[in-house]
């Protein structure tokens, strides 16, 4: 444990320490809070959040590769990887180490948009329960992406490719529900249960099912496991 916070303060001090940290959450909210008051509040007159969580879950395809790019694949272009790896450290406690600093970053970015939530009760009276099930799905999303952007990084020396590969797996989960009409109905339902914005959507309404919390449980273990695999697969070459 105390080579994961290790590993999750270097990181975070990585991020803090240079412009990263600042231009992801600054952009984060400018594009999430900004498209949420001009659209629903300003042209639709709504105040729920509805609209911040659909924006929001959009951009953290696109953020969250951005962030997770670097983690593994600088590490090992430069080869301070092979410098880490002999201190007594797993390869698990990297990876981990890692994951939590950049779910920590996306999650302080999703926290910050509360501020949308007190803007909604001051001008109406938005349901505290789908709200809260709302930041809850995003937390929970963010999570399974950042799982996939450490595993992407794991498989490349680029940072792009990392982050493209990131995005593409990434949408592909959050499309999965959108393309139920041309699929034959027995691979319907499997899909369907797979697409990550399914969940979310279950979630948002205020309803937390224990389905959708294994499902996001289970892709973000399975994500980070694929990680530590390839990590560890370095020492077989």
């Amino acid at each position: 444990m105390n080579n994961i916070l290790t590993i999750f303060r270097r990181e975070m001090r990585s991020y803090f320490n240079s412009p990263v940290a600042y231009i992801v959450i600054v952009l984060f909210l400018l594009i999430a809070n900004g498209l949420f008051f001009w659209s629903d509040f300003f042209v639709r007159g709504n105040a729920d959040l509805r609209g911040l969580f659909g924006i929001s879950s959009f951009i953290l395809m696109f953020f969250t590769p951005a962030i997770t790019m670097r983690l593994l694949a600088e590490e090992r272009r430069s080869g301070t990887i092979e410098i880490l790896v002999t201190l007594p450290v797993k390869d698990s406690e990297i990876v981990i180490g890692k994951f939590l600093a950049a779910f920590g970053l996306t999650t302080l970015s999703i926290i910050l948009t509360f501020v949308a939530y007190i803007s909604a009760s001051m001008l109406g009276d938005p349901d505290f329960g789908a709200s809260l099930g709302g930041y809850l799905g995003l937390i929970l999303m963010s999570g399974v992406y950042v799982a996939i952007g450490v595993f992407t990084s794991s498989m490349s020396l680029n940072q792009i490719v990392a982050f493209i590969v990131g995005f593409v797996i990434v949408f592909a989960l959050f499309m999965l529900d959108k393309i139920l009409p041309f699929l034959p109905t027995v691979l319907a339902s499997t899909f369907e249960f797979l697409s990550v914005d399914y969940h979310f959507r279950n979630i948002s309404r205020g309803v937390i099912d224990t389905r959708d919390i294994i499902y996001y449980a289970s892709m973000i273990f399975l994500f980070s496991y694929l990680a530590i695999r390839v990590t560890e697969s370095r020492k077989w070459r």
